[in-house]
């Protein structure tokens, strides 16, 4: 078994085929969106292939240290300029082609008035 992070992203992504921002859609097509999502999930659940996931807010602190004694540096104004992750979703699969086979299978999730996204995911394998 291999696992993989399947990333969705914001911005930084090539464009989908149906790529029209969530926030243009109706609460309909988010809700089928969002259910498709956890259909998704249980599937890969019943067969053991899930790991786990989580959805993204799109704002976010850049943190680093600075020095003992000295309150952590921040920026968030360079999230604005940087691609930006809005989920991802780990699987545990046999091998390369199924990740690519979920993969696919993910991206065709239903977006604007019910057509299939088809938005570029990144796989990575996880190592270790």
């Amino acid at each position: 078994m291999a696992k993989y992070v399947l990333l969705k992203h914001y911005r930084g992504a090539p464009a989908g085929v149906n790529d029209v921002p969530m926030e243009q859609w109706s609460e309909r097509d988010v809700a089928d969106h969002l259910q498709y999502m956890e259909d998704f999930a249980e599937r890969l659940r019943e067969s053991g292939e899930f790991v786990d996931s989580l959805a993204l807010s799109d704002r976010g602190t850049f943190v680093r240290y600075d020095g003992v004694g000295r309150p952590p540096l921040t920026d968030s104004a360079a999230l604005d300029a940087k691609d930006l992750v809005a989920g991802w979703m780990i699987i545990d699969v046999a091998d390369h082609d199924r990740a690519l086979e979920l993969a696919a299978e993910l991206s065709a999730e239903p977006g604007k008035d019910g057509e299939p996204i088809h938005e570029w995911l990144e796989l990575r394998p996880v190592l270790g």
